[in-house]
Formats: C-alpha cells, sequence, structure tokens
C-alpha cells in the first residue's frame, strides 16, 4: 500500500495547507468557468487535492485506504514491475477525467466550482468492484453487507439522478465519470478482466438459486 499511503499523505498535506491559506485554495480548485477563460487547466489535477473541511477529507481518505489497498496490490500482479506506477497513474488520471466531466458541463457556469478527491475515489472503488465484483460492502448508512456489484449499480444510478437534478453542492458528475473510468481504464489494458467479471458474477448468481 505505498503508493496509497503517499496518496493520502500528500493529499492530507495539500488540503490542511490549503485550510489556512485562502489564496491557495482559490487558486488550486476546479473551477471550470475560470479554466475556459483563463487556461488553467492544471486545476483539473489540483481540485482532487483540496477538501471543504476535516469530514469531507476524512471520509475520502478513509475510503481510499480501505480500497486503494486492494486495487494497488491487483495492479502489481496485473503489471508486473510497473504495478506501482500505473496506480500512481490510474489515480492522477482518474482526478483529470472526472474533472474533464464537470468542465464540459459547468465551464459556462461562474458560480460552479469542484474540490475533493471522490472523483478519484469513485475509480478506485470502482476498479476494485471490477476486480472482486463480489466482494461485501459495508458502510454506515446501510446496516447489511451488498455485494459490490450491486452497491455499483446504485451509486451510477444514484449519481447520475443527483447530478441531473443539481443545487446540492455536490459534484455528483465527477462522481459518476470517475466510476465509470475506474472501471473501464484496467479492462483497457486487460481486457481479459471483463470476462473474469462477468465468470465471477455468474458463479455468484448459480450458487445464489442453487
Amino acid at each position: 500500500m505505498t503508493i496509497t499511503f503517499l496518496i493520502i499523505g500528500f493529499t492530507v498535506l495539500f488540503s490542511l495547507a490549503a485550510f489556512s491559506n485562502s489564496d491557495l485554495f482559490y487558486k488550486c480548485k476546479h473551477w471550470p468557468y475560470a479554466e475556459a477563460r483563463s487556461g488553467e487547466y492544471y486545476r483539473w489535477l489540483t481540485g482532487g487535492f483540496l477538501h471543504g473541511d476535516y469530514m469531507h477529507l476524512l471520509f475520502n481518505m478513509f475510503t481510499l485506504y480501505i480500497f486503494g489497498g486492494v486495487v494497488e496490490e491487483w495492479f502489481g500482479v496485473l503489471f508486473p514491475g510497473v504495478g506501482a506506477f500505473f496506480y500512481l497513474f490510474f489515480y492522477l488520471l482518474a482526478i483529470v477525467a472526472a474533472s474533464l466531466a464537470t468542465y464540459y458541463r459547468y465551464r459556462d457556469v461562474q458560480s460552479f466550482a469542484s474540490i475533493g478527491a471522490s472523483g478519484a475515489v469513485s475509480a478506485v472503488l470502482f476498479a476494485a468492484i471490477l476486480l472482486q465484483p463480489t466482494m461485501d460492502l459495508n458502510f454506515m448508512f446501510i446496516p447489511i453487507d451488498i455485494p459490490g456489484f450491486i452497491y455499483g449499480i446504485f451509486y451510477l444510478w444514484y449519481s447520475s439522478r443527483e447530478a441531473d437534478r443539481g443545487g446540492d453542492g455536490i459534484d455528483h458528475v465527477a462522481h459518476f465519470y470517475g466510476a465509470v473510468f475506474g472501471f473501464i481504464f484496467p479492462i483497457v489494458f486487460k481486457p481479459l478482466l471483463l470476462l473474469a467479471f462477468f465468470d465471477e458474477l455468474t458463479g455468484w448468481l448459480s450458487s445464489l438459486f442453487s
């Protein structure tokens, strides 16, 4: 989990620094309107290391800690010798991919800005679901274990619905497209992962109804 710990450490330090430095926060937040007019596209990346408060930071980093280790370990197996580099590349690209989605959605909306690692964390979560689709997930607001693929379906439905509704101050677009990116990225390099995904689902369903 070396890379996961490094990502968590850097994100915590960067977020804490921005908590007490409004100029840093302003210059680094993901703000599509400003990016489209000033070319400040570095914000697509830097916004993923900022957070609004301690709870926002804690929730994202805890989720990354839980699932990041799983994905990092799998990347080490899938990409021998370069797994750590590939995992880091995947995470950083996930931030950009999620930011890019919101950029095209909100580049003409001056009031919209987005911060947080949620898009990239969603990518890590969905990469874990791809690799272990029937793993049990349990969250504080869900008192029972839920197979990963079922949670993933609900997550995509909810994110899509809330993105269309808008108005709650949460970047659901980043959540949705970060999740989609996280599922597709490993398949691009290892297409057999998709077959393994459906094989595990088939086995799970067979055992459920046998």
